[in-house]
């Protein structure tokens, strides 16, 4: 019985940690022409933004969250994912993601620029992990 609760519990963590993964994980080849326009453009983009709004950040990590993970599950029991407004401080908003797995992915969103980290807490294994950031602007539409 034990046995089998020690690898349901590791198979269920390999699958969180699997489907997790970020697209930023992945490293660009360097263009220093391109860096250089990049750079630039990042600037005036940033300019053109604004400040981040709680609403802002819930739109966003929802589209993410509904474009990098399997929903499918949740047809027939919406209530085991979810995406919910956490805490806010001064600088950031926290939106909580729940997985069908029962694991949480934390995005701590900035009010200044919307980057936005993510940490990833699997309860049953009491195990936090930072899984990478994103630009939560690259999800609003």
């Amino acid at each position: 019985m034990k046995k089998s609760i020690v690898i349901s519990t590791a198979f269920l963590l390999l699958l969180v940690c699997s489907c997790s993964k970020s697209k930023t994980d992945q490293e660009p080849v360097p263009n220093v022409q391109t860096e250089r326009q990049d750079s630039s453009m990042t600037k005036q983009v940033a300019d053109k933004k604004g400040k981040v709004t709680s609403d802002m950040a819930y739109k966003g990590v929802n589209n993410y969250c509904h474009s990098t993970y399997d929903w499918s599950i949740a047809k027939e029991n919406p209530s085991i994912m979810y995406v919910a407004m956490g805490e806010e401080t001064e600088s950031e908003y926290q939106v909580i993601f729940r997985s069908y797995t029962g694991a949480f992915v934390y995005f701590y969103v900035g009010k200044a620029d919307g980057t936005t980290r993510m940490v990833e807490y699997v309860p049953s294994l009491d195990v936090e992990n930072e899984t990478g950031t994103i630009d939560i602007f690259d999800y609003i539409d």
